[in-house]
């Protein structure tokens, strides 16, 4: 298992790595090619106030494109988009194109589960995602997907999702997955993985490594005072259930603002 530190000092090396940016935002750069994960890069989303270290402008800076796993606020967050640049590429799941076109995005790409684009030297596929990705209120109807993305490795973005059997058929064996292990409230509702479900998950997909996310970054405004201290419980607990499931399998767990070389 490499915790944050350590990841964070090997990922000083040139080549492949995964950065945590917190919630549910990474960057994925595979074959000199950069990609932004579910960008919220503001410090607070409707009730929702960030806990940690503002992002790093310079580390989301200028994706080759961004992926976007479902049109919930906390993922699909348009201020952030913004400041991304409204010609940023963005591969959407169906159903929210053209409403992101209407906001004004000029190359915005939909996939259904299966379809595939080529960003550069890397593929992007959306796989299978059970979430309601329907955005409140019901001003956008749109599927949720993960992503596998392939270069010379490959990567598996799960966004959100509950735990499903077919994870072990998403395509080939994964060299990483990022897989969410909680939420922004003390409860998880449908949709989700909690530590031990998202080890399951693990199992089924029998990665090299596991990076935990979406965990340790937002809280409901006025939640603070009585929950910051457990934030970091999750991916310590998403560990531990690795090591009994699939000790096989490496967990690295960044901190958001740190990096893994791969």
């Amino acid at each position: 298992m490499v915790h944050g530190a350590v990841a964070a000092r090997r990922a000083g090396a040139s080549g492949d790595r995964i950065g945590f940016l917190g919630h549910s935002t990474v960057t994925i750069e595979l074959d000199g090619v950069r990609l932004l994960t579910d960008p919220l890069l503001r410090g607070r989303v409707a009730h929702l106030r960030r806990q940690v270290p503002a992002v790093d402008r310079r580390a989301s800076a200028a994706p080759a494109a961004v992926l976007i796993s479902h049109a919930h606020h906390d993922h699909l967050d348009l201020p952030s988009l913004r400041d991304l640049g409204l010609d940023t590429p963005l591969l959407v799941p169906a159903g929210a194109g053209a409403w992101l076109r209407r906001k004004g995005f000029t190359t915005v790409t939909e996939l259904i589960v299966g379809a595939t684009a080529r960003v550069g030297s890397v593929a992007v596929t959306a796989v299978p995602a059970y979430h309601d990705g329907r955005r409140i209120p019901g001003v956008l109807r749109a599927a949720a997907v993960g992503y596998l993305v392939r270069g010379r490795r490959t990567v598996y973005f799960a966004g959100d999702t509950e735990l499903f059997d077919d994870m072990s058929q998403l395509g080939p064996r994964p060299d990483v997955a990022l897989l969410p292990v909680a939420g922004w409230a003390p409860r998880l509702g449908p949709g989700h993985m909690n530590p031990l479900q998202a080890a399951r998950a693990a199992a089924l997909l029998r990665p090299r490594m596991a990076i935990p996310i979406h965990w340790g970054t937002l809280l409901p405004i006025g939640m603070a005072g009585r929950h910051r201290a457990a934030l970091g419980d999750p991916p310590r607990r998403f560990a531990e259930h690795v090591a009994r499931l699939a000790p096989g399998i490496q967990v690295c767990i960044l901190s958001p603002g740190e990096e893994a070389a791969l």
